[in-house]
Parts: C-alpha cells; structure tokens; sequence
C-alpha cells in the first residue's frame, strides 16, 4: 500500500506584512511577495523552488519570530518533499523552537521521520502532535500510517477510527481503515471504506490497491482486477498491485497474463510475494 499522509504548509503572507516594514516599500515589495509566494506553494510549485524563496525569507533578517517559524515549516516541507528528510527534521526542530505551541511542524517532523523510515521517532512526533492539539484528525491519521509500518494493526484502526470520527471528509483515513481491514480480514467494513474513500478521492490510487485486496480475498476476481488497473494506471509500476492483478488472473485461469504480472512484480520488488503471504494471500 503507498500510504497517503497529512503534511501542513501554513500561509506566511500575512505574518510577513504584519512584521516586516521593508515588505511595503516599493522597491523590494515585489521581490519579497514573490518569495512569499514560491514560499507558500506546497505541491504547485517544485520543492527546489519552495526551498529557495522560504530561504530568502528566512535570510532576510527582518521578519519576526512567528512569521520565520512559518517559513522554516514550509522549508521543511519542501526539503520533505525533496526526499532530505535530515535537513527537513531540522528545519521543523528550528519552527518548534521559534514558535511554542505551534503544531505544524510537530506534526510535519513526523512526516519526516515517517517517510525516512524511522517509524518509532514518527509516532513519538504524532504523539506530541495530538498532545498539544488532542483534535488533529491529521495527526492521528498520520499516526495510524506509522503503526501500519510496524504491522501494529490494532492501534492503526483505533487512529483511523478517532481521525474519521474528528474529521469525516479526510480521504486518507478512510482509506488507510479499509487497508488495515483488507489485511485483518474486516473485509465487508473495509470494502465501505474503500467505497467511501473513492467517492471522496477517486485518483486516490491506495484505495484502489486497497479495494482490490479485498475483492482477491473476497473471490470476486473480476473486480479486483478492474481496481488493479486502476490502480496501475493512477500509479504505474506498484510491485503489490501487478502482484496481486497477476494472481487475480491465475485464479480466473489466464495462466499467460497472470505470470507476467507476478514476474514483472518480482522484479520491482523481489520477496512481493511474502508480503502478499503475511496479508493472507497466496
């Protein structure tokens, strides 16, 4: 499953024009709103970019304390997103320490650690995340992804369950229960899940993958192939789901094409197999 997880940019716009007096004259005016722009720019503008005009910010020495935590949690991002989880964790470390009680970069060092890998250091940031703000629905999501990692199926579906209840329209966590389901074998449940989560984000791959690994187990082969696909076509190239498209057509008797789909499995991702074994598949 590629699991889907909750970062936050925060608007540094106003802070900005609020703590620095250079930010309205003239002359620098419109150098400064394009760095706060390319700053703000989350997934639309590409990371490099979103690293330089927060840099700009951040060097700039005239803004205050509250509006450079904001930068530095934007840059954090970007460095996120650039697969430099080292120098995003320490990005996020520098907002914590500028702005206390500020919860995006707790949440967002959590990101970091979770797409890094360190799956232990992610959660202790999730926790501290949902302490300074017990309803952070993302927080909690973000959470459960981290207990999915550690096959720690009971608490990811307590943190998906309160991130649903705190937040009904978060796509994520819809889909993240209906794979946690899919695996415990929750299968009618979790196929609503994945309904409701396709309804909300239908480009949303993961649910996909998801919804197909309970039609496989359900039998109904025909279905879990269809998901396959679509799940190809939204993310090509996912070991999982060639993986289990290919045993979906052994099981319908295409003998050609559901090898073809195991081998090109394999070879993205060797021991594919196993983990199909470990979710009750074979």
């Amino acid at each position: 499953m590629r699991a889907a997880i909750v970062d936050s940019v925060a608007p540094v716009l106003v802070l900005l024009l609020l703590g620095s007096p250079v930010a309205a004259q003239e002359p620098q005016k419109s150098g400064r709103l394009k760095n706060i722009e390319q700053c703000n720019g989350a997934d639309r503008v590409p990371a490099q970019v979103r690293i330089a005009g927060c840099a700009a910010l951040i060097n700039s020495g005239d803004i205050r304390a509250d509006a450079l935590a904001v930068a530095y949690n934007n840059r954090g991002n970007a460095y996120s997103a650039a697969a430099e989880y080292d120098r995003a964790i320490a990005d996020f470390d520098r907002a914590i320490e500028l702005a206390s009680g500020y919860v995006k970069p707790v949440n967002n060092r959590g990101v970091a650690y979770l797409r890094k890998g360190a799956y232990d250091d992610a959660i202790k940031a999730f926790d501290e995340a949902i302490k300074l703000k017990p309803g952070y629905a993302g927080a909690f999501a973000n959470r459960a992804v981290a207990h999915l990692k550690l096959n720690q199926y009971d608490r990811a579906a307590r943190d998906f369950d309160e991130a649903i209840r705190l937040d009904p329209d978060l796509t994520l966590a819809w889909s993240g229960r209906c794979w946690t389901r899919a695996v415990t074998g929750d299968l009618q449940a979790g196929l609503d899940d994945c309904d409701r989560a396709i309804k909300s984000g239908p480009n949303d791959a993961a649910a996909y993958d998801s919804r197909a690994l309970i039609r496989l187990k359900m039998g109904q082969l025909a279905a879990a192939i269809d998901d396959y696909d679509s799940a190809l076509r939204l993310a090509p190239g996912q070991a999982g789901a060639l993986y289990g498209r290919g045993l979906a057509k052994l099981r319908q008797g295409d003998k050609a094409g559901g090898d073809r789909d195991v081998s090109a499995a394999r070879l993205i991702e060797a021991k594919v197999g196993d983990e199909f074994a470990r979710r009750g598949v074979q």
